[in-house]
């Protein structure tokens, strides 16, 4: 693998921007590195011509071509066969797409029962993949098993260069000092994850909760993404359940970062007892966790397991199949108050039906919207604004990655310039 420094936390001002001087310089710079974004963001839909990348950002031709050569010799952007075009209609256009053939991204998601790590290449496809079982592991063994792992992926990808490592994760999870504080049911407090992680891969770490990391995946590659950047909410649903706040592209942690924290709001059955030791709370009802015990007590199971649940939706068991409906209905009330406090453009829900038994997700998917038309008090086009997660069986790897490829499609030019003779 090239030796390249991977993106860093955004703690220190790029080399460049600590040399200027002046007021002037600085916002020259910012200025740059924002239009460089802009232009790379406007490559995620596929291959554009620089002077539509110029119509559509407002910049100069003269401005496109320079900042199309400083994300090309950052092995971001690569130049595509000349469009040969029809005659009389004037000069052909080079079109300009992301060079997704040379980068990646690594990624590290827990889990309650598992640990998903996973490389990416800089759309965020899945290059590769693996499931880890804690094993009622201490943290420090989890997270350390994990970053081996991860080390190992990566040698086996060594032909490309790494843009960073990112780690998500439920509960309360600070973005800024890479901790994990709360995990309830991992029984988690105060974990330095980021620095465990950092420690065993010897790379800078990107730190978030799962649900914040889905937001900006969603912005970034998501189904709706344009609608996205003006206002979203994401919404998750597993074995923890979390939401995530976005306006103008930007996601909102709150201090703390505990901005979406919903997993307590007394939308639940009444008689399911709360890991907080109260009764009726969101997650006690609709979590994996009790999905997989309400599938032993009617018998699709023979214990409480949550994979097997799903397995059986698979099959086609109506049994199964009503549980994930009767889910979808209580996450639609939940929806339904998110909806009228933020009354976003698009709230995109991420939910173990809707990823993984895609045969039944058009009926689950109907269920939720039908519970929000008929709870929400300003929502009134739900199949437009209610969608699911964009990232189905691989969302937990892509939520993994995201915080780094968000950096990159943030802040371009602090890469280092690359040339394929130095890579």
């Amino acid at each position: 693998m090239p030796a390249l420094r991977p993106l860093t936390p955004p703690r220190k001002a790029p080399t460049t921007l600590r040399r200027a001087t002046t007021n002037d310089q600085i916002a020259t710079i910012d200025r740059r590195g924002s239009n460089a974004a802009g232009l790379l963001r406007s490559m995620l839909s596929g291959p554009i011509a620089r002077s539509t990348l110029a119509r559509r950002t407002g910049l100069s031709a003269a401005a496109v071509t320079r900042l199309v050569q400083d994300l090309t010799v950052r092995r971001l952007v690569r130049e595509l066969p000349v469009r040969s075009p029809q005659p009389g209609l004037g000069r052909p256009h080079q079109p300009v797409d992301l060079d997704d053939r040379y980068w990646m991204a690594a990624g590290l998601h827990i889990a309650v029962p598992c640990s998903t790590v996973a490389l990416t290449d800089l759309r965020g496809r899945v290059l590769a993949k693996e499931v880890l079982p804690h094993e009622d592991a201490p943290p420090a063994v989890v997270l350390a098993r994990a970053a081996d792992r991860l080390s190992t992926l990566l040698r086996a990808h060594d032909d490309r260069g790494l843009l960073g490592v990112g780690l998500a994760g439920g509960g309360r999870v600070d973005h800024l000092s890479g901790d994990i504080v709360t995990h309830n049911l991992l029984g988690w407090r105060d974990v330095p994850a980021g620095r465990i992680v950092a420690e065993r891969l010897d790379a800078p770490v990107l730190v978030a909760n799962h649900a914040h990391a889905l937001a900006r995946a969603e912005l970034l590659f998501g189904a709706v993404r344009d609608r996205a950047r003006r206002s979203a909410v994401t919404l998750f649903v597993g074995n923890m359940i979390d939401a995530a706040l976005s306006t103008a592209g930007v996601v909102h942690h709150g201090p703390g970062s505990t901005a979406g924290e919903i997993a307590h709001l007394p939308l639940g059955d009444p008689g399911d007892r709360c890991v907080c030791g109260r009764w009726g709370c969101l997650q006690a009802s609709v979590s994996d966790r009790a999905m997989g015990e309400r599938a032993a007590a009617v018998g699709i199971t023979s214990v409480a397991s949550y994979d097997g649940l799903v397995a059986a939706a698979r099959r086609g068991d109506e049994r199964a199949v009503d549980l994930f409906r009767e889910r979808l209905r209580r996450v639609g009330r939940a929806a339904s108050v998110l909806l009228d406090v933020v009354n976003p453009d698009v709230l995109a829900v991420v939910e173990g039906g809707l990823n993984l038994v895609p045969s039944i997700a058009p009926l689950l998917m109907a269920e939720l919207r039908a519970e929000v038309s008929a709870t929400s008090q300003v929502c009134t086009a739900p199949d437009e604004v209610v969608v699911a997660g964009s990232f189905g069986a691989d969302v937990l790897a892509v939520a993994g990655v995201a915080t780094v490829l968000d950096s990159v499609f943030t802040r371009p030019l602090d890469l280092p310039a690359r040339t394929a003779a130095s890579a």
